[in-house]
């Protein structure tokens, strides 16, 4: 009980964590009085990792081999020693004995700390309980960690400390890394992906002048030299397209996007996005290429369609559902858009079926809209692709020939997340400033995330841009349904957080 409590008082464990340090910085001050500071270690040449050991145990069995890694717990030390070293693939029992070592080598490493990392020179064998060990024959200690790990058998469960501290979060949930890893050949996967289909990778600005080629709220910054406001990016469509005007064609820009707005399980100010446009295609070629992308990938790195997330089962098997957003409200909800000619009649009908219509401009574009977000989003679990959006909502969609209240544009969504959006790009310049005007104006009203005018980007549209197709996807949200990841902080290495104090 006495035990208990000193763990639950906070002064009591600062006291213990201060001496802990002292004494850590004590062990550091002797190893360096003697010559032997870690800190001057420059490398330590690695001959084999811990999986591999592992894997191959029955080849590898009597072969010397070096081995670094950090220390997770100490056993014995007497005249045998245990230890559990862990490196980037894994852990392996490193066994030491006093009579097949150096006397001096094995009494400095029975005074390393759990945490330190070391350099371990040795034979990999079994112990007589079966363990697949590395036997020591020398050992380097090649840092001097200076803090202690968390406790063993909690861990580092705080989320909040876990995100601000991914460097511990890391050493000590093993099974975070994963998320990372799927990560990492997620975006590997995806650049062959498109490379084989003839995309070019190109990188665009992130400081612009002017924001553009979204609706969101921008961060702003100021460039010294020219003494001038920049916008971080908000998105990179804008300069892509340029670069189709050029005559690229295909081009693809994997890039972090910067959005002064909310934070939730689903948003972080800065995340990661894929936006590739390809001249001479459509909104419908976009739908073709995304669903086999994502469904591919996850066939290529999990070896399945079927995922878990959100406590949903999801199937990527191809053949997604294809929606306009006036079929899905009427699937969801029974109100009829095509069937309503008039604004009055259709901001009449959102209010019917419970939508907040408040501050929302009056059209009918915009209740087709908010009966579709603030109510039928919620109710789409598997891959459902959401075309033919109203005009009011997508500023850079070309508009649909059959109804000019419509655009060419599709969202996916998955368990009731965006997962990237698409448009059969608006290449009219003069209807590309007419809408700009209007995002101009609805700023002016006080409308933060309405766009700016880009008269650059007119000027490209004047030269000529090709019928082209257009698609962003969140890789973000595309990693924490491939990690089944209930929050964008598990898949962000480092999340922006407020600080402590």
């Amino acid at each position: 009980m006495a035990e208990k409590n000193r763990k639950d008082n906070p002064q009591e464990q600062e006291q213990d964590l201060s001496q802990i340090l002292q004494v850590r910085r004590d062990k550091l001050a002797a190893l360096q009085k003697e010559g032997k500071d870690p800190f001057q270690q420059t490398k330590f040449t690695v001959s084999a990792h811990t999986q591999q050991i592992k894997d191959h145990f029955d080849q590898m069995e009597g072969r010397a081999v070096t081995v670094a890694g950090r220390l997770m717990s100490k056993r014995g030390m007497g005249k045998v020693s245990f230890c559990d070293l862990q490196d980037k693939t894994g852990r392996i029992q490193l066994y030491a004995r006093r009579d097949e070592m150096d006397e001096a080598v094995y009494n400095a490493f029975k005074k390393y700390d759990i945490g330190d990392l070391v350099g371990v020179e040795g034979e990999v064998f079994r112990t007589q309980r079966g363990e697949m060990s590395v036997r020591c024959k020398n050992v380097t200690l090649l840092s001097k960690s200076l803090r202690p790990l968390p406790e063993k058998f909690h861990g580092l469960q705080d989320k909040e400390l876990r995100y601000r501290q991914r460097y511990v979060d890391l050493i000590m949930n093993p099974e975070v890394r994963r998320n990372f890893e799927i990560r990492s050949q997620f975006i590997r996967y995806l650049r062959a992906f498109l490379d084989e289909r003839g995309y070019m990778e190109v990188e665009t600005p992130v400081l612009n002048t002017i924001s553009g080629g979204a609706t969101a709220r921008p961060f702003i910054t100021h460039h010294n030299t020219l003494d001038l406001d920049m916008y971080m990016r908000i998105a990179t469509e804008l300069h892509l397209k340029r670069l189709i005007v050029g005559g690229l064609e295909r081009v693809y820009e994997i890039g972090r996007i910067f959005r002064n707005e909310g934070m939730d399980t689903k948003h972080n100010p800065e995340f990661t996005t894929v936006e590739l446009y390809e001249a001479y295609a459509d909104f419908h070629d976009m739908m073709d290429l995304f669903e086999s992308f994502l469904s591919s990938a996850a066939q290529k790195i999990l070896g399945t369609y079927e995922v878990t997330w959100q406590g949903e089962q999801i199937s990527l098997a191809p053949g997604w559902p294809r929606l306009t957003m006036a079929q899905a409200v009427q699937q969801y909800l029974g109100v009829d858009f095509m069937a309503i000619d008039s604004d009055e009649a259709a901001v009449a009908a959102a209010k019917g079926v419970g939508i907040d219509m408040d501050g929302v401009e009056p059209t009918w574009g915009h209740a087709l809209y908010e009966c579709f977000d603030q109510k039928v989003e919620g109710m789409l679990i598997q891959p459902t692709f959401i075309t033919m959006h109203p005009v009011d909502v997508s500023p850079l969609a070309k508009r649909s020939a059959q109804d000019p209240r419509l655009t060419e544009r599709f969202e996916l969504f998955i368990c009731r997340s965006e997962m990237g959006n698409a448009f059969s790009e608006l290449n009219d310049p003069i209807d590309q400033k007419q809408r700009f005007q209007k995002q101009v104006e609805l700023r002016a009203g006080g409308d933060e995330e309405a766009g700016m005018m880009d008269e650059d980007y007119i000027n490209a549209l004047e030269y000529g841009l090709p019928p082209t197709g257009g698609l962003g996807i969140g890789i973000d949200r595309c990693v924490m349904l491939l990690t089944g990841a209930d929050s964008i902080r598990d898949v962000i290495l480092f999340p922006t957080m407020k600080p402590i104090d």
